[in-house]
């Protein structure tokens, strides 16, 4: 086959990237933890194969995911890096379901990083 990589697996690759950047930028990308990445791009694997032309929703949808299984597993996850007082929040995705998903901030009202650019975003990183 000379067929070039499908815009679908483009998508699912770019998505794994994105969500495997934010991860090693909040050092949290142990090895247990990428297989959550793994897990979740299968699953959207089948998802995508259904609605091509969701394909621009997958990275939101990845990050969602891991998100989602790390808080059943270890808890938030990212904390947001803007809020310097109160009680540690996770950053939520938006949009939910859309292209372009940003990290975003409910309690500020900010847009903090897009995915895959948490290691670009400002804040309280300690570690």
């Amino acid at each position: 086959m000379d067929d070039p990589v499908s815009p679908l697996e483009q998508a699912l690759h770019a998505a794994r990237a994105l969500v495997l950047a934010d991860l090693i930028a909040r050092e949290v990308a142990e090895a247990d933890v990428v297989s959550l990445v793994e897990d979740s791009v299968a699953q959207r694997r089948w998802w995508v194969e259904q609605w091509p032309e969701g394909a621009a929703y997958v990275a939101g949808l990845v990050a969602q995911d891991v998100q989602d299984a790390l808080l059943d597993r270890y808890g938030r996850w990212p904390l947001c890096p803007v809020c310097g007082a109160g009680d540690p929040h996770a950053l939520d995705v938006e949009p939910e379901l859309g292209p372009d998903p940003h990290w975003v901030c409910h309690q500020a009202g900010v847009k903090v990083a897009a995915v895959g650019s948490l290691g670009s975003a400002s804040g309280g990183m300690t570690s």
